[in-house]
């Protein structure tokens, strides 16, 4: 009994599938040359964000990333491409987290006048009829001269 052995286990890296290696827009669309004013190309090299993708990711070898480099920073160099972009987001739940608005005390510490409170229809409806009576107002303006 003492020369039994116990099967080995496969770790979880073995048991994965083989990842397939990405393909690179260069190689698929068979292009010999990277050009800097190809700014649909280097768009797909590109984030979000505007940075450069890395190799892993695009699927370049080192030479293709390097080329693609080169012509990113000369295309933004010449701005046909922003260095950076800045991304709006949709941020989920209270930032606040509970705490109160500050909205409130900060209006009576400086001693504004309070804004009555109003609907966004009658604010609409305001706004729209003070608008009217500007443009009324130009058009009596235009005519008379």
């Amino acid at each position: 009994m003492a020369g039994k052995k116990k099967p080995q286990r496969m770790s979880a890296k073995d048991m994965r599938k083989p990842r397939k290696k990405k393909v690179s827009p260069i190689v698929k669309d068979k292009i010999e040359y990277v050009d800097y004013k190809d700014v649909n190309l280097l768009r797909a090299f590109i984030s979000d964000r505007a940075k450069i993708r890395g190799q892993r990711v695009s699927g370049n070898n080192r030479q293709q990333q390097r080329e693609v480099a080169k012509a990113i920073k000369l295309a933004r160099e010449l701005a046909l491409i922003p260095y950076h972009q800045r991304v709006v987001t949709q941020r989920k739940g209270d930032r606040r987290r509970g705490r109160p608005d500050r909205d409130d005390s900060r209006s009576e510490s400086m001693g504004d006048e309070s804004v009555p409170e109003m609907e966004t229809d009658e604010f609409v409806e305001l706004a729209e009829d003070q608008n009217t009576e500007m443009v009324e107002e130009t058009m009596e303006e235009v005519v008379s001269e």
